[in-house]
């Protein structure tokens, strides 16, 4: 009976798009038991400067995690199983704070699928197109996309990424001249 009690008190939280070039980050968690899951999304403008630089995006995660805590209404023996990608760091440290158990993982299976969902999902509402979304590797399919139309779509890059501001933004003007 214990260990059941245990599950029930699990609330996983992952995220998604961190490593993408396009839009910012989605944040879901899952309530395994419930099974509530909840999702939110950290703007683009969070990794534009000079928001990128001030790393907003760190304030917008613990906002975030506040927004679950107050959704799933975890207890005091809920365990929060937060994935270990850095734009989670500051959920785990805001919730340690808060007096939650914390424990850093690698994310797997259903809360994983589902927060990689809503990021493509949110791609195809800013017009990415669905058969570009097919190939997992969306680094270049990205790229090429906003090449077609750079002054348009370049409002929806993380611009305040170093690689953009030396590389890749030249290369998408390059490419709409060829």
């Amino acid at each position: 009976m214990r260990e059941k009690n245990m599950s029930e008190n699990v609330i996983l939280i992952d995220d998604a798009g961190w490593g993408h070039l396009l839009l910012g980050v989605v944040i879901g968690a899952l309530k395994p038991t419930d099974p509530r899951y909840m999702e939110r999304r950290i703007s683009v403008s969070s990794f534009q400067p000079p928001n990128f630089e001030n790393k907003k995006y760190l304030d917008d995660a613990v906002k975030i995690a506040d927004e679950i805590v107050e959704v799933m209404r975890p207890d005091v023996e809920t365990r929060f199983k937060v994935c270990s990608g850095y734009v989670l760091s500051g959920i785990r440290k805001h919730l340690r704070e808060r007096g939650f158990k914390v424990e850093e993982v690698e994310a797997t299976g259903e809360l994983q699928e589902k927060v990689e969902g809503s990021y493509i999902r949110w791609c195809k509402e800013m017009g990415v197109p669905a058969e570009r979304l097919e190939d997992k590797r969306h680094f270049w399919t990205f790229l090429e996309w906003i090449a077609e139309k750079p002054e348009i779509r370049e409002k929806l890059v993380k611009t305040g990424w170093k690689s953009w501001k030396k590389k890749w933004r030249e290369k998408t003007r390059l490419h709409k001249s060829s």
